[in-house]
């Protein structure tokens, strides 16, 4: 049976019976943050969104609405997904998610109608749906014994260079093809494939033996003490405070990073009057500022093994920032100065994110350590009802009053995040041991108080 199990896999799965390391394990991580790319690089619009407007004379409103559905497609396409993962293997659904949406953008490209958008985009959204999901548990296979802040940094690289990529393309290209946004849809199918077939190449998974034994492994150092016989329940996760604070709160964060993910192009035109490819190279370097901020931070929080001065030094700087962006909006104002302080925003954004999302899993650790996947879990269904109520309301707002309102409410949902930090766990100074003895031993979930 087990020779016949190995046949009938499909030709691009490659599963690993011994844990890779070295150069072979970054190697592999490497190719999973890539696949991680692919699949949020494939469905960016917001490169496009300006140009899209304008030619299917589609109001914000409508386009939130489009949105909003396909978000909600994708979500329940994410649960099927997952449970398929489980049973087939990650990366047998993963490539023909990644390569059929990479596709889908020829399809895009050929729309002239609204409707045709709306059911283009939902296709798109639900097969990649499928996918997406699986990309974290991929980066996360090859990243259990780095640092916990680098880990969520490197996984970040997902979406962030995404973005980076369909803005760099979008800037440097747009002009050449007379600003018609229908030449980056094709770009996109054309970048995309080709990056699926480098991932088709190369791509590699643990198999299910040497996943569990990997998880048997962190079990045995990190909850060996509570004994088999203890069974964890989702209800523990309800009856903490300070976790329901971590998920509002950084859902309030979460308003301003989505709103310029959605809409970044958007804002720079409409309310600065930049065309769509300057505007693009503008977001493009935010997003590098952003990548590189993230990383180092990260590994900075991990070697302090401190999470919550970085959070809210980065929080309060990027409350200063936006005050004064939604201060410039208006024309006139110089495209340099414009740029200074968006890229600024995306920096300070990435100092508070990647160690939060460290604070946040210790504190759900310390709590019940085999229910950190469900806090997390958790934490992603409440930011996606917020991004559909996003998409709903924001451009209605914007419409009646401009984006300086719309991002008030951004602002508010920072200074939300920041007072929430009052009921997180942790600690606000680095440990210093006394002179000429070791240093205290690590807790579990350090950082965490």
């Amino acid at each position: 049976m087990k020779p016949f199990h190995v046949r009938s896999k499909p030709f691009y799965v490659r599963e690993l019976s011994v844990y890779p390391v070295g150069r072979r394990r970054i190697f592999l991580l490497s190719i999973a943050v890539l696949a991680s790319l692919v699949a949020n690089f494939e469905t960016t619009i917001a490169t496009i969104l300006p140009l899209l407007m304008q030619d299917l004379d589609m109001s914000l409103t409508v386009y939130g609405q489009i949105a909003a559905l396909s978000v909600l497609v994708g979500g329940l396409s994410a649960g099927f997904g997952g449970i398929l993962s489980d049973r087939w293997g990650r990366v047998t659904i993963l490539v023909p998610t990644l390569t059929i949406t990479a596709a889908c953008n020829f399809l895009l490209a050929t729309v002239d109608s609204v409707a045709g958008l709306f059911w283009v985009r939902c296709l798109m959204l639900f097969i990649e749906g499928a996918g997406i999901t699986i990309t974290a548990s991929l980066v996360r296979d090859f990243s259990p014994r780095m640092g916990r802040a680098q880990a969520f940094a490197f996984w970040t690289w997902g979406p962030v260079g995404a973005s980076f990529l369909a803005s760099a393309i979008a800037g440097f290209t747009l002009p050449l093809f007379g600003n018609s946004w229908r030449s980056q849809a094709i770009i996109m199918g054309v970048v995309s494939l080709s990056l699926c077939a480098i991932i088709i190449w190369k791509i590699a998974e643990p198999s299910a033996a040497l996943r569990a034994e990997v998880m048997h492994h962190e079990a045995q150092a990190g909850t060996a003490a509570e004994g088999p016989a203890y069974h964890a329940r989702l209800a523990e996760l309800f009856r903490h405070p300070h976790l329901w604070a971590h998920v509002l709160g950084n859902t309030g964060w979460q308003v301003l990073y989505w709103t310029f993910a959605i809409f970044g192009q958007t804002i720079l035109s409409g309310g600065f009057g930049m065309d769509p490819a300057a505007a693009n190279r503008v977001v493009a370097l935010g997003i590098v500022l952003n990548a590189v901020a993230v990383v180092v931070v990260g590994r900075l929080s991990d070697r302090l093994q401190l999470r919550k001065p970085f959070i809210a030094a980065g929080t309060v700087l990027t409350v200063a920032a936006l005050g004064y962006f939604i201060a410039l909006i208006g024309p006139g104002v110089p495209a340099g100065q414009v740029t200074a302080v968006y890229a600024l925003l995306y920096l300070f954004m990435g100092i508070a994110y990647v160690p939060w999302m460290a604070n946040f899993s210790e504190n759900a650790e310390d709590v019940e350590s085999r229910l950190q996947g469900s806090a997390l879990g958790i934490w992603g269904m409440v930011v996606r009802v917020m991004i559909v109520a996003l998409l709903v309301v924001s451009p209605m707002v914007v419409e009646a009053s401009g984006w300086q309102t719309w991002l008030w409410v951004a602002l508010a949902g920072q200074v939300l995040f920041l007072a929430s930090m009052a009921a997180f766990k942790g600690r606000w100074r680095a440990r210093v041991p006394a002179l000429g003895a070791p240093g205290p031993p690590r807790p579990r979930g350090a950082g965490g108080g």
